[in-house]
């Protein structure tokens, strides 16, 4: 961890001396508040519906609002991630410092660490400044802060997920063009894959993505969710050190 320190600042500095990290900041947070205003405004709209009182146990607050946001935000994540990612290894190899970087003192594990919790920063900042979005609901309404705290934490391990398959995908190109192409399509096969089976019946259902993000959405904290996960992140960051090992030896 001491020795991916420096390799974290450098990419802290990296993503905020250029205008990436602020245009996915903003991105991120308009089409969260987009998304967040238009559920709330539907759901005002429905308090005028005279079949909205026989409707109200299935359209309350965390059902109407905070449930569809935090999905919608998934989606947001799915298309916003490669590109925080496609910078992480070919930057390197296109300002021609990938040579000198490996053959540094700093061992590789280091390196993909150091770059792969930069990322992480970034998308718990992106976190954060959604987390404005419920507060105005706070402060009109009454949500269930169990449905949103354990929302908030699926889309952190979804997010942290998303981020190895994409420091991996940025290890196997040399293009900013086509690392976040790559990390697209894993991430889209991931999604899709066995969206509408069961995990605990079907191996595809189980390797879904969104599959174990569902039940966080339901305030439901499962050790199986937490394990899926974090075994991505894993296989992910291991795939990564793989193809840059191999790379050394080239």
């Amino acid at each position: 961890m001491k020795d991916a320190y420096p390799i974290l600042k450098r990419e802290l500095r990296s993503y905020f001396t250029s205008p990436l990290a602020y245009v996915i900041l903003v991105v991120f947070q308009v089409l969260s508040a987009m998304f967040f205003f238009l559920n709330l405004k539907g759901f005002l709209q429905l308090q005028f519906d005279p079949n909205f009182q026989l409707l109200r146990e299935q359209l309350n607050l965390n059902n109407a609002i905070v449930v569809p946001y935090f999905h919608t935000l998934s989606i947001v994540l799915l298309f916003i991630i490669p590109l925080i990612t496609m910078r992480l290894i070919t930057d390197e190899r296109k300002s021609h410092t990938a040579e000198l970087l490996f053959t540094s003192p700093i061992n590789l594990s280091s390196i993909i660490l150091g770059k792969y919790l930069a990322a992480l920063i970034l998308l718990i900042i992106m976190l954060l400044l959604s987390s404005l979005n419920i507060l105005v609901l706070t402060v009109h309404g009454n949500p269930d802060l169990g449905y949103v705290i354990s929302s908030y934490l699926g889309l952190f391990f979804l997010g942290a997920s998303f981020l190895s398959i994409g420091l991996f995908a940025s290890s196997l190109s040399d293009s900013q063009l086509v690392a976040p192409v790559i990390a697209f399509g894993i991430l889209l096969f991931l999604w899709l894959a066995g969206a509408s089976s069961d995990t605990e019946t079907s191996i595809f259902g189980y390797l879904s993505l969104i599959n174990h993000f569902n039940n966080f959405g339901k305030g439901i904290i499962d050790l199986k969710d937490l394990t899926y996960y974090i075994s991505v992140m894993f296989i992910g960051l291991f795939l990564a050190h793989a193809a840059l090992y191999s790379e050394r030896w080239r």
